[in-house]
């Protein structure tokens, strides 16, 4: 395998530039040795570092240039002014910048100029405000890669639980509604193919919880668990994929129970961000599997409120840029022909 020097650089987005996503970059960058951080360029308007960061930075224009800079400075990849810069005060121009970032990142990565992708954090109203009809930074993505938004799924990461919320950003008096066996079987699908393309897992195991206190309670507590889950559980472990469910989400994450699966399937948003939150606020990292190329994003927002003060974390940014490297290893080996 390619020595952590000769990989193609990672893509990184700085995200909204009144946000932390410049700082927490370039941070990452200044502790590049500390972590064995790959190359990586960041990726918007250099006066958003500039203005955040007194540290060295170099405008580059091209892949084969982050290598060679990435010892001394701070690559950037300036795309365009975008205007005055008021850390925590975001701006149309800001939001346009941000979005050029984002397709400029997916450009490079899906042409192979790039390993991967590491999303900086947008704000989704700044967006709309600019005509953006995306939901999120996901389903952008998946459009441009030609993947339809059902079949990017989300999980988050990190070193001692993987968690997949089967529905994500909807009312949780809508969750028995979307929540289906067709649902749960093409979402478990994808996770048990990614696990094994991207993280070197053999035989994937999962586990999805119930959607009711203590899985329904043989009915008595709900009969989603009878009805939508136990027959997606069967479908699949018919498919020959290793899952057990539906369980009880109260003890599934605890030590010794969490530990025997690869990832947790959960029903709903807060099931699965909740605990892994508890576990993971500082290391946690948001990835989409599904996707052509590699993504994957710290797990937090824009922090307009810390924005150009110091205090942002750079923790979730450098775990979201060595799982890529980490990822896009693993889907090399993967890929790579059988000797």
């Amino acid at each position: 395998m390619p020595d952590i020097d000769e990989r193609r650089p990672i893509a990184v987005t700085m995200g909204d530039p009144a946000g932390v996503g410049p700082e927490v970059a370039a941070r990452a960058w200044a502790a590049r040795r500390e972590y064995g951080l790959p190359p990586f360029v960041a990726i918007g308007d250099i006066a958003a570092i500039e203005a955040v960061w007194d540290g060295p930075a170099v405008r580059v224009g091209a892949m084969e240039e982050v290598v060679r800079a990435f010892d001394t400075a701070l690559p950037v990849w300036h795309l365009e002014d975008s205007g005055p810069l008021t850390p925590g005060s975001p701006t149309p121009a800001g939001a346009t910048c941000a979005l050029h970032a984002l397709e400029t990142g997916i450009g490079l990565t899906r042409n192979g100029a790039s390993d991967a992708l590491v999303t900086g954090s947008v704000s989704k109203h700044a967006l709309h405000g600019i005509g953006y009809t995306h939901p999120g930074q996901t389903e952008f993505i998946a459009e441009r890669c030609g993947v339809t938004a059902t079949n990017a799924v989300m999980m988050l990461a990190g070193p001692a639980l993987r968690v997949v919320p089967l529905t994500v950003h909807i009312p949780l008096s809508e969750v028995p509604e979307r929540l289906t066996a067709d649902l749960i079987a093409a979402k478990a699908r994808i996770v048990a193919r990614g696990l094994s393309r991207d993280f070197g897992i053999a035989a994937p195991r999962l586990a999805i919880a119930g959607l009711n206190p203590h899985a329904g309670e043989s009915g008595q507590l709900g009969d989603e668990e009878i009805r939508i889950i136990a027959p997606a559980v069967a479908q699949l472990a018919g498919e020959g994929i290793a899952i057990d469910g539906p369980l009880a989400a109260d003890a599934l994450f605890a030590p010794g129970i969490r530990d025997q699966y690869h990832a947790i399937l959960c029903c709903y948003h807060d099931q699965a961000l909740a605990p892994f939150k508890a576990l993971h606020f500082h290391d946690g990292v948001n990835l989409t599997l599904g996707l052509p190329i590699i993504r994957t994003s710290p797990d937090h927002g824009t922090a307009f409120d810390i924005a150009g003060t110091g205090k942002a974390d750079p923790g979730p940014t450098i775990a979201a840029i060595a799982m890529a490297a980490q990822m896009a290893t693993a889907r090399e080996r993967s890929s790579a022909p059988a000797k």
